[in-house]
């Protein structure tokens, strides 16, 4: 059975940090796209990063315009794990921060064409 299973989530103050992780399970994920995604309140699930599939350690990560230069991606095929390291976190980071694969070779911000997804992580920043 795939599973994908994020933790790392809990309450931090605006300018704090936290690392997020998602740890994928039933098959090896080096040749999925693996990213993360996020749905705050009455809100659509929005897209935050992508790491591509790797090739031996070499993988391209991208990031959404709105976290850039705050957020890192950043993977472990030997443990089967990806990871988002989050610094700099404003209120409006809260959300839910799901992880998801895609089994493809090019990076993709379309949470339709994920093929699994995680149950979620809670993210609240206070101000």
């Amino acid at each position: 059975q795939t599973q994908l299973v994020e933790s790392g989530g809990g309450l931090v103050q605006a300018g704090g940090s936290l690392r997020l992780s998602c740890a994928a399970s039933g098959r090896t994920f080096t040749n999925y796209a693996m990213g993360w995604f996020r749905q705050a309140p009455g809100k659509e699930r929005e897209f935050v990063a992508v790491a591509s599939w790797s090739t031996g350690a070499t993988y391209y990560p991208y990031y959404a315009d709105s976290v850039k230069g705050r957020f890192t991606i950043f993977r472990d095929n030997a443990k089967n794990t990806v990871y988002l390291q989050m610094n700099s976190l404003k209120p409006e980071d809260t959300a839910v921060y799901y992880c998801a694969a895609a089994q493809r070779a090019s990076v993709t911000s379309d949470p339709r064409t994920y093929d699994y997804w995680g149950q979620g992580t809670q993210v609240a920043v206070s101000s």
